[in-house]
């Protein structure tokens, strides 16, 4: 809540305010209604808010039945297109009823007002609809640089003091090795902030460059031509392998050089208050080694290590990469059941350490990712029984908490000797999930039912799946998985039950108030851009400390306030996921 001297006000919706004016006893309410009602005549056409391409399938959602659109071209005022519901669906949770409408045979690029009755859309049509979104995506990650300053050429009003150098880490008393007593300090600069938070982790940040290369390697013409403007950007290296590389840099540094062990994260006791990270003062430490930590290490350090081979900027780099992996690996062998209890292991050592935990009890999708890609660098035959001893039995999306995915996709797109078993199982998923279409209240494979909503639910949901429609689409040339991964697209950039674009600084309607430190402590009143933010969460997690959410309902269980970590927090495993599904269907629809 901002005061201004006696004017209270209170955010009731991004864009209705509530003014209230204390006058002595009384209390004069004035409702912004103009305001009120402008959104909501927009709100009831749910579209993709910032760009399609000419040849995609284009679809809108009408709220009520038997809607149908006007199109009018913003150039000349004329309409130029109608377009009817080709079907009602109702959603099996809030029973609401809303028109598909299919206005697909508007090809020509330009800028359309859709209408129905008094209610009004704004959709844009042309080629490279995505680009700026995914680059955004991407210049993201450079923005939530841990240990460096963000200079104003590059980031613009984002630009910031460095905070963390992290040159001054201590090991934790549960981090003790022969070669590193408790309270050593180690130099462990570099990296990205995880996420709402300004701590590192191991997990989430080998998970999020997993993604991010593989996305690298089926889309490599789009990557290599893509500018980012970040300080790295004159070099001959893609952007984003110049972006990875600052944070891989870091992840070396927390390999223990007398063992090969990964420590799980370097963390601060207890989560920051809402301040930059220059005001920021804590002591800041690494903790505990873990088997998931090593192998997720291993396994992404291997893909590097391939990926950046020959590379002219970070020309030691594949080298270290490779050694840094299959010593990694080496230790997992010698520990393979060292998970990390957080509760646990503040029982018995101390700082006690009450930041994210990242914690994971199962580890065969680790093996198996991480001995796939250690197969794929060293063609050494140990690495492919490992693999086919933890191999999955079916396909999952990947998280960070099942990374089994990022190795089925390598195997799917080259000769490995589980492709021909790993292939069936994405198709079949990808197949289940296009069955469900017909009957979606916003056209998408995903999202037809509750359990599709959840923490991270966009990128988990969402973005993961539309990334692996596009690995469909790769093998086998069917379109529908391309249809599939847009429409996924175009449920995050705006056709919703909110009538959200839930990237921040794109669309007509976006959070505004994301769960975020800098964001919320920098002075400045957007948000930073392009980060995706969790999205709907029926369990809220955080209801004591948001107090109300506009509503219960699965896909409408969202809240554009700070403090609400469960629906509208940022975090880089999300911002890679959706970067992977942006890029991709860029490259494979122009």
């Amino acid at each position: 809540m901002r005061r201004y001297s006696r004017f209270f006000c209170l955010s009731l919706h991004p864009d209705c305010i509530l003014f209230v004016m204390i006058m002595k006893k009384k209390v004069l309410v004035t409702l912004a209604v103009a305001i009120a009602a402008t959104v909501q005549t927009h709100s009831q056409i749910r579209v993709n808010q910032v760009g399609m391409y000419p040849n995609q399938e284009k679809i809108a959602v009408v709220e009520g039945s038997g809607s149908t659109l006007t199109i009018v071209d913003n150039a000349t005022g004329k309409s130029v297109a109608k377009a009817k519901a080709v079907r009602t669906s109702v959603s099996p949770w809030s029973k609401k009823k809303r028109s598909i409408v299919d206005f697909s045979s508007l090809a020509k690029p330009g800028t359309y007002t859709l209408r129905s009755g008094k209610h009004t859309a704004i959709v844009t049509i042309g080629e490279s609809a995505l680009r700026k979104v995914a680059t955004a995506t991407l210049k993201a990650f450079y923005l939530t640089r841990s240990g460096i300053a963000i200079d104003k050429r590059y980031g613009g009003d984002y630009a910031r003091p460095c905070g963390h150098p992290d040159t001054l880490v201590c090991i934790h008393s549960s981090a003790v090795s022969p070669g590193r007593p408790e309270g050593a300090v180690i130099s462990s600069p570099g990296g990205w902030y995880d996420a709402g938070d300004y701590n590192k982790y191991i997990v989430n940040s080998a998970f999020s460059i997993g993604v991010m290369l593989c996305s690298y390697e089926q889309n490599k013409e789009f990557y290599d031509g893509l500018s980012t403007n970040i300080p790295e950007s004159s070099n001959s290296t893609a952007d984003l392998l110049d972006e990875l590389y600052y944070n891989l840099r870091w992840m070396l540094t927390m390999q223990d050089p007398y063992d090969g062990g990964v420590y799980h994260k370097l963390t601060t006791p207890n989560f920051e208050a809402f301040v930059m990270p220059a005001d920021c003062h804590q002591q800041r430490y690494v903790v505990q080694k873990s088997t998931a930590a090593t192998l997720d290490f291993a396994a992404v350090m291997a893909q590097a290590a391939r990926i950046y081979q020959g590379n002219t900027d970070y020309p030691d780099f594949a080298q270290q990469a490779a050694r840094a992996a299959l010593a990694a690996y080496g230790w997992a062998v010698r520990n393979p059941k060292v998970y990390y209890r957080q509760a646990a292991m503040n029982g018995q050592y101390k700082p006690a350490i009450n930041t994210g935990e990242y914690g994971d009890g199962g580890l065969s999708d680790e093996w198996f990712w991480a001995a796939t890609e250690l197969l794929l660098l060293t063609t050494d035959k140990t690495f492919a029984e490992v693999a086919a001893n933890n191999r999955p039995q079916r396909f999952s999306p990947p998280t960070w908490g099942n990374v089994a995915a990022l190795g089925i996709y390598e195997a799917v797109t080259r000769s490995t000797p589980l492709t021909a078993q790993l292939s069936p199982l994405l198709l079949s998923h990808c197949d289940s999930l296009l069955a469900t279409m017909p009957t979606s209240s916003f056209h998408t494979s995903c999202g037809n039912a509750p359990r599709d909503y959840g923490w991270g639910c966009l990128a988990e949901t969402f973005g993961a799946n539309g990334m692996t429609m596009l690995y469909a689409y790769s093998m086998t040339g069917d379109k529908r998985y391309l249809a599939a991964a847009q429409h996924n697209a175009d449920y995050v950039l705006g056709r919703n039950a909110t009538g959200y674009c839930y990237i921040t600084g794109f669309g007509n309607r976006s959070p505004q108030h994301p769960h975020h430190r800098l964001s919320e402590a920098d002075g400045i009143a957007a948000p930073y851009p392009g980060l995706l933010i969790g999205g709907p969460n029926p369990a809220q997690q955080d209801i004591a400390e948001v107090k109300a959410y506009p509503s219960k309902q699965p896909d409408e269980s969202y809240s554009d306030v700070m403090p609400s970590y469960a629906s509208n927090e940022i975090a880089i495993n999300w911002n890679a996921s959706i970067l992977a599904l942006l890029a991709g269907v860029e490259a494979h629809s122009r």
